[in-house]
């Protein structure tokens, strides 16, 4: 097999449970959110009038309005000495998804896709595509994701909307869909749900809407959890000031059902911001009563790990306990000096990183043995090739009990000129993990590739990457801002295949693309 040198890998070792954060606390009283509405689609999705989206067409706030910085000294990268080979997946699919023509034009797009018993579905701003998840062939849509709200009236119906996010509850075999409803002035602000009645992403939905009052719920994050369905938002007063991060847990056994449903939140200050709830992968579950764990960037050298125990029956027993603070390697955000670092080539526009945050998803498994969690987020990059940007990856195991960083490691940097950034990450069913993200330079329109590793691997390191696709446009007028996010899904039905989804242009100042792609590592049966 051909081999070639990794670019960069930051240390690779265990990093012990730092001290408990004198601010640690367990908040309670919780603010209890009755449903405003909900219902059932009267035919399934596939047989809707549909309709058009309604959208300010306006780039939502994303950052807080005084930055979320994360200064310290920049990680030394060093040239590994150890040759690793090209990441040993076996491909499968890989084709275009959604494009901004068939979406509606709304930058960023928001691309994110999972995977179910049969079928792919892929959301982004504001459009909605089923398919087949063994010949890629395209099965329903695009569709305007408000086509599958337009039953529930109110802002969810015909509000402006933003922000879709795609979930498969691998345990119940439902989709869900949530985004977020607003009116022009911010003064009305709901969160929309959309749980499917059965396995089939074009049938009949159960629909919720519920209310967030004055506060915007800004880059809504999901995760399936047993007891609930945890949704992360940042809040903006009437669009605008930020107030701090918020987190709710949705009846899901009331979901499922189609029963009046209540969300159980916490609304954090202002210093939490863009905190990511664990979304639960593999066969295995949490332990019994296992709290949803949650998490963010802190500082320079820390990150914050939380525990959500909610309690439908009696909300005032539910709990929000943390930040407990666990220590990582130095790092400093990408783009932070000026907002926009990533270069495309001439014509393209400088792109944000947006590595203020972890990015979506944060896979949670339960190996029998041991807990995990991986995450991931861009980082300023350094060596002598300068590019503007890196991405930084952790496993962090016993988040019960002892928080640990088991690994980490620094994908960019070095000698390389390229920039990477807007990951996702996932662990497959035997601890194989796989990384994707975009790459970009003044010669390089931005591309889809992914890295990845085999636990045998030296731990910190990935294997050499493989290219999805090459772009062949760049983005101008976009905003600066890039994907928002993007997303690496796994397979319920082997537990061992990769999908993972991202942005590219396929023409210079045209309509964003999006593309999707399977692989699986060769040892995963």
């Amino acid at each position: 097999m051909k081999k070639f040198l990794v670019l960069a890998v930051s240390l690779a070792v265990v990093l012990p449970l730092a001290h408990v954060s004198a601010a640690q606390n367990v908040q309670r009283n919780p603010i209890v959110i009755h449903e405003l509405n909900h219902t059932t689609t009267p035919l399934p999705l596939r047989e809707m009038k549909q309709v058009a989206p309604h959208n300010q067409n306006r780039l939502m706030p994303e950052h807080k309005v005084f930055g979320h910085a994360h200064i310290g000294t920049v990680e030394p990268f060093t040239e590994s000495l150890e040759v690793m080979p090209l990441v040993g997946t076996t491909s499968g699919l890989n084709f275009s998804g959604i494009t901004g023509n068939q979406g509606g034009g709304y930058d960023p797009p928001d691309t994110n896709a999972s995977v179910g018993a049969t079928q792919v579905v892929e959301t982004v701003n504001l459009a909605y595509s089923v398919y087949d998840k063994t010949t890629g062939a395209l099965t329903f849509g695009p569709t305007s994701v408000q086509t599958l709200y337009s039953p529930l009236g109110g802002q969810c119906g015909t509000g402006n909307l933003s922000d879709p996010v795609v979930n498969y509850d691998k345990v119940a075999g439902r989709w869900v869909i949530t985004l977020i409803a607003f009116n022009n002035t911010f003064t009305i602000n709901d969160a929309c749900v959309a749980v499917s009645t059965g396995s089939d992403a074009t049938g009949t939905y159960n629909l919720y809407a519920f209310s967030y009052g004055s506060q915007l719920p800004d880059y809504p994050k999901v995760g399936v959890w047993p007891d609930a369905y945890y949704i992360t938002t940042d809040s903006f007063k009437n669009g605008g000031s930020f107030t701090g991060a918020d987190t709710c847990a949705l009846d899901r056994t009331n979901m499922l059902a189609g029963n009046a449903a209540t969300a159980i939140c916490f609304q954090r200050g202002q210093g939490d911001y863009a905190v990511l709830p664990a979304d639960a992968d593999g066969a295995t579950a949490p332990p019994a009563g296992a709290p949803n764990y949650q998490m963010e960037l802190a500082t320079s050298t820390k990150v914050n790990i939380f525990q959500f125990h909610v309690d439908f029956v009696t909300p005032s027993n539910s709990t929000y306990t943390g930040p407990t603070q666990l220590t990582v390697t130095s790092y400093t955000d990408a783009c932070a000096a000026t907002g926009t670092c990533i270069v495309e080539p001439t014509p393209g526009e400088k792109l944000d990183a947006l590595g203020d945050r972890l990015m979506f998803r944060l896979p949670y498994r339960n190996y029998g043995d041991h807990e995990a969690l991986v995450f991931t987020h861009s980082i300023k990059a350094s060596g002598s090739g300068k590019a503007p940007a890196a991405v930084r990856w952790y496993e962090l195991r016993s988040p019960a009990t002892t928080p640990v960083i088991y690994q980490s490691g620094t994908v960019g940097g070095g000698s390389s000129s390229v920039s990477k950034w807007m990951p996702s990450i996932a662990q497959d069913k035997v601890g194989n993990i796989a990384l994707g993200y975009s790459k970009s330079n003044s010669t390089t329109k931005p591309s889809i590739e992914y890295v990845g590793r085999i636990p045998t691997d030296t731990l910190g390191s990935m294997e050499s990457a493989k290219v999805i696709v090459t772009g062949t446009g760049v983005q101008q007028g976009g905003g600066s801002r890039w994907g928002d996010y993007s997303s690496m899904a796994i397979d319920p039905a082997d537990d061992c295949t990769f999908w993972y989804t991202q942005e590219y242009y396929t023409t210079n100042g045209a309509s964003w693309a999006t593309r999707m792609a399977s692989f699986k590592f060769t040892a995963c049966h």
